[in-house]
């Protein structure tokens, strides 16, 4: 997993069994930061730290309570060795 921030916004880019999948790092419970939980590279999910919100990293959406609301999520293209994550 690796964090970076645009214009304010942290995102998580995660490594899921060879597919590069971008996330708000933000759980739409609480704020909590997705990037210090648990990730499951088989299941593509990630788990919030606080309070256990099980996430799909491919969706955003919520697996499992607290959390119900999707986080964003963004594209991310790769050409040659460049990866590009799309942010509107």
């Amino acid at each position: 997993m690796r964090l970076v921030e645009h214009d304010g916004v942290k995102i998580g880019v995660f490594n899921c069994e060879g597919s590069l999948l971008a996330i708000e790092d933000r759980c739409s419970h609480d704020n909590g930061p997705l990037a210090e939980g648990e990730f499951d590279p088989a299941a593509c999910t990630v788990e919030c730290p606080r309070h256990g919100s099980l996430f799909d990293l491919r969706t955003g959406r919520p697996k499992t309570l607290p959390a119900f609301t999707p986080v964003q999520t963004f594209p991310i293209a790769i050409e040659d060795d460049t990866i590009t994550l799309e942010v509107e």
